[in-house]
């Protein structure tokens, strides 16, 4: 009989979690403590090997790999639903979208352009990510962008069909 009342993980759970936060020493923490997960410090620094990075369709793509934390997968498929409103396409497949970090707390930062710099709907864009984006992450923030400039050719092959369908001749916009 062991003085211990917890008893101590399988060690495929304790190889999962494992691979996820680290090392041996932070998966049995965790799994001891599931809230380290959730505060995201169950080994998600810098040096940590537990980053992941990507680049889908143009779009950088950073996360730190938590248990119970958003993914910058997560926060893309997202925000989808946020949708340009003078074009009726959503910002990803409009190309919008250049980059996702999830940083260490579980917080999105997004690089983000806009089709003019002059567009006068940047903060209902913004209220849009809020709203999109609550519940997915505590905190967000938008770093704009005008480098490299949006062009037609940052549509995804979804947002031409789309637009298509609105009555858009893409081959007729002009190329830079």
């Amino acid at each position: 009989m062991t003085d211990n009342l917890v008893p101590q993980p399988e060690s495929t759970v304790l190889r999962a979690v494992q691979g996820v936060v680290g090392g041996e020493e932070e998966a049995r923490a965790v799994m001891a403590n599931p809230s380290l997960a959730q505060q995201g410090t169950a080994g998600a620094t810098a040096e940590n090997p537990n980053v992941t990075e990507s680049t889908d369709n143009g779009i950088a793509m950073k996360s730190y790999n938590a248990i119970g934390q958003a993914t910058a997968e997560d926060v893309k498929e997202a925000l989808h639903q946020v949708i340009d409103p003078e074009l009726g396409i959503d910002v990803i497949d409009l190309g919008l979208v250049y980059g996702i970090e999830i940083d260490e707390l579980g917080r999105a930062i997004l690089t983000m352009t806009l089709t003019t710099p002059a567009c006068p709907l940047t903060d209902l864009i913004e209220d849009e990510c809020a709203t999109t984006l609550a519940g997915l992450v505590d905190e967000f923030r938008i770093d704009w962008t005008w480098t490299p400039r949006w062009t037609v050719d940052k549509i995804t092959p979804e947002g031409a069909e789309q637009l298509a369908a609105l009555g858009f001749n893409l081959d007729s916009l002009p190329r830079y």
